[in-house]
């Protein structure tokens, strides 16, 4: 009895010694060696070398973050002689990368297209959006119908009206060359306000936060106010329609509401 138990302690301290390396022949180091049958473990050295008790038959494995695992069956071969162990590195997928913009190679403009923020790029596409929509209101008449609320103050009360002023040039220019503006009906009226959130840049309100109804609001104000559809709608000029309502969106916004 008492010799067979000295041959098992024996037997049970047999040295299994090896190498670890990549693909690429690299010494490989901190890999953990555990040997499943006994629960035994080590790790490799930094010259990727380990040892760890085990005997014949015993399934060891190699685990290494970013590598594929490894196991080996003990043989008798392995425990006099060294165990040479080559672990695969896990290749690593690079996501496609979409480019939703046409580069134009111009390295200061393309990179404008990157990486805007996205309460901007948010508001960008709302205000596209309302462009591109239908008045959600008819147009009033006239300036009598419109709330005292959203009319404001009349700061030209007293003084000399500089919009009128240049109204009474462009009308005696007008005669002069034989044109004659005439005064919009509401279909017209409400066609021109829709052409101008189609064709005038109105970029300028998005900084604002505005809604559509507060667009709206301000473009009937601004068309009552400048008579912007009798001047501009059989002519129509994007750049001074453009002038006209950042001019008058200046003194708007002294006394109207802009935001809800």
């Amino acid at each position: 009895m008492f010799l067979i138990f000295l041959c098992n302690c024996v037997f049970s301290q047999e040295i299994v010694t090896g190498k670890i390396t990549d693909e690429n022949n690299i010494m490989l180091s901190s890999v953990l060696v555990v040997n499943i049958s006994t629960n035994k473990s080590s790790y490799s050295d930094i010259s990727g070398q380990f040892v760890i008790d085990a005997q014949e038959n015993d399934e060891v494995r190699f685990v290494k973050k970013g590598y594929y695992r490894s196991d080996t069956k003990i043989t008798k071969d392995n425990i006099k002689t060294l165990v040479n162990i080559s672990l695969l590195r896990i290749e690593t997928l690079i996501p496609e990368v979409k480019i939703p913009h046409k580069l134009t190679g111009n390295l200061a403009n393309d990179s404008k297209l990157f990486d805007r923020p996205k309460k901007k790029v948010a508001l960008q596409s709302d205000m596209n959006k309302y462009m591109k929509s239908s008045l959600n209101r008819p147009l009033p008449l006239s300036s009598s119908v419109i709330p005292s609320s959203f009319r404001g103050h009349d700061f030209n009360a007293g003084q000399i009206d500089a919009v009128k002023l240049l109204e009474g040039v462009a009308d005696l220019v007008g005669k002069a060359t034989g044109s004659k503006a005439t005064t919009p009906n509401y279909i017209e009226n409400q066609n021109f306000i829709n052409r101008i959130k189609l064709e005038v840049n109105l970029n300028f309100l998005a900084k604002y936060g505005m809604n559509i109804e507060n667009v709206d609001r301000f473009l009937v104000y601004a068309n009552d106010k400048l008579q912007l559809a009798k001047k501009y709608r059989k002519d129509f000029d994007e750049e001074l329609i453009e002038s006209e309502l950042k001019r008058i969106f200046k003194e708007y916004i002294k006394t109207n509401k802009i935001l809800d």
